[in-house]
């Protein structure tokens, strides 16, 4: 399945771009938001994108061979984008955009377990060649303490079995590693009661989300990044940032908060966008998303 990018319309018509923008996509996956900035009749855009996977890069550029704006695309994780900017010499852009949502083709093609649809290695790293010293799914199932275990569950999955979940995983693990995402469901569904397995979702949905999250340090990412975003942005400037669940939302909206008392801007969304109903028809992943923007003054 191709990935569309969620919240599109709302996304480009709250950047305020104009022509001779800079545009910083710092999750560009398949360049489904750079693809609609492109095609907005802005004259002498410059195009930045950024992604930790090399997949979503070969895509982008694909994707973008008939933009007439100067493309600039850089494998890196979104959080080191200042280096980036300062590769190409930039030091400031009128708007840039964070989607910390996992694309279609991440779910459906990478291959790397973030999902339990198909039977993968846990390895759930957004960058797709770490190296032998980075954090994995795998890692972490296999020697994480229980504490440790049920602490990432309950802190990042929200998942009120944790402990019990993380007590299965450490008696599997004593005979045999956990390498594949369809041992870690069945670990889950086991510690789960049968009575509480959810209706709609699979019951380790929250699970895999919580691993996930750990393995990339992704709340604390960005936080960090949505904090230096202002540094980079014109007078203007917005920033625009689209979150699915609670977690990664109440991050954002406690961040621009805390940016907005400070001084360097003022939020734009007192309360955050979400899909209209045409959008949810077409594509039932948008019903989480959240859009949040900031302004610098």
């Amino acid at each position: 399945m191709r990935h569309k990018s969620v919240l599109l319309h709302e996304v480009i018509s709250n950047l305020n771009l104009k022509d001779n923008s800079k545009y910083l996509d710092l999750t560009l996956g398949s360049a489904g938001h750079a693809q609609a900035v492109c095609t907005a009749g802005y004259k002498d855009l410059t195009i930045i994108g950024v992604d930790a996977d090399a997949q979503a890069i070969e895509r982008s550029s694909k994707n973008l061979e008939g933009c007439h704006a100067h493309i600039i695309l850089e494998k890196a994780n979104y959080k080191d984008f200042p280096e980036v900017l300062e590769k190409h010499q930039i030091k400031q852009v009128n708007a840039i955009v964070i989607d910390l949502g996992l694309s279609s083709e991440q779910l459906d093609i990478a291959r790397r377990g973030f999902s339990f649809r198909f039977d993968e290695p846990l390895v759930m790293t957004l960058n797709d060649s770490p190296t032998d010293q980075e954090l994995t799914a795998k890692i972490i199932l296999n020697e994480f303490s229980e504490e440790a275990l049920a602490n990432v569950i309950f802190a990042y999955g929200e998942e009120r079995f944790a402990r019990r979940i993380a007590r299965y995983i450490v008696e599997y693990r004593q005979t045999k590693s956990i390498e594949f995402t369809s041992q870690l469901e069945d670990i889950v569904k086991r510690a789960i009661p049968k009575r509480f397995h959810p209706k709609k979702i699979n019951p380790a949905t929250k699970t895999f989300q919580a691993i996930r999250i750990a393995v990339n340090n992704e709340l604390e990412n960005a936080r960090e990044t949505i904090l230096k975003a202002p540094n980079y942005l014109v007078p203007g400037g917005r920033l625009a940032v689209i979150s699915f669940h609670s977690l990664e939302d109440r991050i954002v909206k406690h961040t621009f908060k805390e940016l907005e008392q400070r001084g360097e801007g003022k939020i734009i969304t007192s309360r955050p966008i979400i899909s209209g109903e045409q959008e949810l028809l077409e594509n039932p992943r948008a019903r989480s998303a959240k859009l949040r923007i900031f302004e610098k003054i």
